[in-house]
């Protein structure tokens, strides 16, 4: 049996394989942030195809850290029972599944609805990468969204769901307060790697005052900025063992605040030869090396063979994927039966360009073949 398939576990959660689906917006939930069929539906085919553990796509934890109409919110009790359902689908195909918990920062500008700017570390007026009105957030609204992520991580083990992971990438507000190119701040929450990690640290702490000591709480990092000037791999592998040191109990490596498109972002297209594939792989050796938590590899990831040389070499413990299961959510299956079978996802980032124009998630490429 192929090392990818051991069971393994993430503090106290038994998964059957190493594989994860690493979180990915859907753009299906209805305007009301609830749980849809098409939601239950694809919950229910990763889990059926194998995933052991399936990470949901980002849920808002405060109405100010939405970033789309059609997103799924974790923000109020009366969700619970709807998100209930997304974890029982998991459940009946033997796969485990966690609640992504997540908030925009100046990312959530898209919602027109929205009356109030949004908020991030510092206001910066020589982002050559960022475009769009946000204002500076204040202590206060810190202190609440801080509240919101503890009360969202207790309505995911109300609901059901395995664990949480919080999203610390893709330039959303963590990735905004970690990046010295994006924090400008001069008091507590600014400055020093140290301060600029606070909000993940203190998060982790509202978390698990909510949770108890048991409830597996993950982080994704973004642990380089995708352009000069912004966080470094140094400060990001640095950033990592501050995380597990806090309690975090396994960390997706990942990318930070985006660069130029697509090659600046964690999203990278045109993977169709070996050098281009996993190309975080370097990042997550590299954190691998000094980690006590288990780390988790992400992008770009297709190469079966890889991915068991990735393991053996203890360069990461789990393996996640995104876009190739848009495509087959029955990879991990078909990988059982044929480690040699090619995933047919030529990452187009079509699948992509299609949510940012409010069309539900699908595989472009091959449903109209």
């Amino acid at each position: 049996m192929s090392i990818l398939f051991e069971t393994v576990q993430i503090k106290n959660l038994t998964l059957r394989n190493r594989f994860i689906r690493s979180a990915t917006y859907d753009g299906m939930s209805d305007l009301t942030g609830r749980v849809t069929e098409s939601q239950l539906k694809l919950v229910s085919d990763l889990a059926e195809g194998g995933v052991g553990l399936i990470i949901s796509g980002i849920m808002y934890v405060h109405p100010s850290g939405q970033i789309s109409s059609f997103m799924n919110s974790i923000a109020d009790d009366k969700l619970i029972p709807g998100l209930r359902k997304l974890s029982e689908k998991a459940h009946e195909h033997g796969a485990k599944i966690a609640v992504q918990l997540y908030h925009g920062g100046r990312e959530a500008r898209f919602v027109k609805t929205r009356k109030q700017l949004p908020i991030a570390p510092s206001v910066i007026a020589d982002d050559p990468y960022y475009k769009g009105s946000y204002r500076e957030i204040t202590e206060g609204e810190i202190e609440e969204i801080l509240d919101a992520f503890g009360q969202a991580a207790r309505r995911a083990l109300e609901a059901g769901f395995d664990a949480v992971q919080v999203h610390g990438a893709h330039g959303y507000l963590f990735s905004q307060f970690l990046s010295p190119f994006t924090n400008r701040r001069s008091d507590r929450w600014g400055g020093s790697l140290s301060n600029r990690l606070r909000l993940h640290r203190e998060t982790y702490r509202k978390i698990r005052s909510t949770v108890g000591a048991d409830y597996p709480v993950l982080i994704k990092l973004g642990a380089e900025d995708g352009f000069a000037g912004g966080l470094t791999l140094t400060e990001g592998i640095q950033a990592s063992q501050l995380l597990a040191e806090t309690g975090y109990d396994a960390i997706e490596i990942s990318s930070g605040v985006r660069g130029e498109k697509y090659d600046g972002t964690e999203y990278k297209t045109k993977i169709n030869k070996p050098s281009r594939e996993g190309y975080f792989r370097l990042w997550a050796r590299e954190i691998k090396k000094s980690a006590i938590v288990p780390v988790i590899a992400v992008g770009g990831l297709k190469t079966f063979t890889m991915m068991e040389d990735m393991i053996r070499k203890r360069e990461a413990d789990f393996i996640a994927l995104c876009r190739p299961l848009i495509s087959e959510p029955d990879l991990i299956r078909k990988w059982e039966r044929d480690p040699k079978k090619k995933p047919r996802c030529v990452y187009c980032n079509k699948c992509l360009e299609e949510l940012h124009y409010g069309i539900p998630l699908h595989c472009v490429t091959f449903s109209k073949k």
